[in-house]
Formats: C-alpha cells, sequence, structure tokens
C-alpha cells in the first residue's frame, strides 16, 4: 500500500530575496481546498514568502488564472490546488487530464508552478492527501513551487554573462591590429 512506503523528500528551498507566490484553487469541495490551502500557506510562510490566493470555479479553469496572472501580475510561483473525484463519466478523465497538461505545458515555457490537483478514486482518498497532518499535497505542491523558483534564480543570474560581447580592450587591440576598428 502507497501509505506505507518511505518517500525522500528535497530540504526547503532556501531565498536571499524574498518569494511572492499565487495560489489559485478550485474550491469545489470546499473542506478539501482548505486543508490544501493551508499547506501551501504554511509552506509558504515557512521560507518567509508571501502568497495571495485566488479562487476559481473548477480545475480546468486553474491554469486559465495562473496563465492570466501570469500576463498581467509578478509573482514568482505559483501553485495550483483542488481536488477531482472519480465519478460515473468520462468528465473526470478530461478534466485531469488536461488540467494538468495544461499546467505542464506552462511550466515547460518557464512558469514556476506546483500542481496539487488532487486526482483520487474517492472522497476519503482526497481527505488524507488534503490534510496538512497527513499527507500533505498542498504543502508539497508550494514546496515544488518553490523549488522550481530557487532553480530559475540560480540558473537565471547566471544568464546575463552568457554570450560573446566585445569589451574595450578587445575593441582597441583591433583596432592597433588593423588600423581601423573592427569590432
Amino acid at each position: 500500500m502507497a501509505g506505507h512506503e518511505t518517500h525522500y523528500t528535497l530540504p526547503r528551498a532556501e531565498f536571499d530575496k524574498p518569494v511572492k507566490l499565487l495560489i489559485v484553487v478550485a474550491p469545489y469541495y470546499k473542506d478539501i481546498a482548505d486543508n490544501l490551502v493551508a499547506g501551501a500557506r504554511a509552506e509558504i510562510e515557512a521560507v518567509g514568502g508571501s502568497w495571495d490566493l485566488v479562487e476559481v470555479p473548477g480545475a480546468l479553469e486553474v491554469p486559465t488564472a495562473i496563465a492570466m496572472a501570469d500576463r498581467q501580475s509578478s509573482f514568482d510561483g505559483y501553485v495550483a490546488l483542488g481536488c477531482v473525484i472519480r465519478g460515473e463519466t468520462t468528465h473526470y478523465d478530461t478534466v485531469c487530464n488536461d488540467s494538468s497538461r495544461a499546467i505542464q505545458l506552462m511550466g515547460l515555457q518557464g512558469l514556476c508552478i506546483g500542481n496539487g490537483i488532487l486526482t483520487v478514486e474517492n472522497r476519503p482518498q482526497a481527505e488524507v492527501r488534503a490534510d496538512p497532518a497527513a499527507m500533505n499535497k498542498g504543502g508539497g505542491a508550494a514546496a515544488a513551487a518553490l523549488h522550481l523558483i530557487a532553480l530559475g534564480r540560480k540558473w537565471g543570474a547566471s544568464r546575463k554573462d552568457v554570450g560573446f560581447r566585445p569589451n574595450a580592450e578587445d575593441i582597441l587591440l583591433a583596432e592597433d591590429k588593423n588600423g581601423s576598428r573592427t569590432a
């Protein structure tokens, strides 16, 4: 049973400058959503970060809200939260697949998103996964976003000096050799 397995958890991300995340939650199952948000908030606050919260109607709207916020705001990262419980129709498959695919595509475009949209068979599975004192998937999603932000900051800082830029000494050497400026 998966509940008895041991999983490795990365150490908490650390930041020199403050981080601000947007938590986007679909509160269709309000009690489950509230627990997911509580876990995410606690993880963000544990690294000294700040957060805003926005609610959307359902899991399919979570990626759209993240995309809108990315275009119109200045968040460092995003936490996608919600819960989809299998029902009697294929709507479950559509919601699970399409919401996760959209989040993944935005991640591949450079957004730092922790995906905490639960996809479960029944309510008891959702309750234990959302509970901050149990599996804490909201906190895990926030931790994932924070780790991606930390990576982006680490690698983003080194990009400023990548590539060739002639400096003044190179220009002067080229002028001396050729008698004219060639750079």
